[in-house]
């Protein structure tokens, strides 16, 4: 995922809207909407007001994967009882499977560009 679909899923988990980050940030609407699609990037004092405001390390926000940030909250709110324990581990299954498929694919792409080379 790159830094602007971060940028992006974070403001959006946060509830607010390019104008409302921007003004938090001193920037304009344009500038936000050029980080998150990936046509500047924000500097690195502008990254870290970026991070504090969506409540997230630095490190976070470089690799914010929404699917993580779910699943954390859902292991925070699990009670003793095992409430929402199935579907923590549901959460995690359907990730696994994505990592999975997601390797797969480079896999075939490695083995498309071996054949490629020695093809030609």
């Amino acid at each position: 995922m790159s830094l602007g679909n971060n940028l992006f899923n974070a403001r959006k988990k946060s509830g607010l809207s390019q104008e409302e980050a921007a003004g938090k940030l001193g920037v304009s609407r344009q500038t936000i909407s050029k980080w998150e699609l990936d046509e500047t990037l924000p500097d690195i004092c502008q990254s870290k007001k970026l991070a504090n405001m969506y409540g997230l390390s630095l490190d976070e926000l470089i690799e914010f994967d929404i699917d993580v940030k779910e699943i954390q909250e859902i292991i925070d709110r699990t009670d003793a009882g095992g409430g929402v324990l199935p579907l923590w581990r549901r959460a995690w299954e359907i990730r696994a499977k994505r990592e999975w498929k997601q390797e797969q694919k480079s896999k075939m792409i490695l083995f498309y560009d071996i054949i490629s080379d020695i093809i030609n």
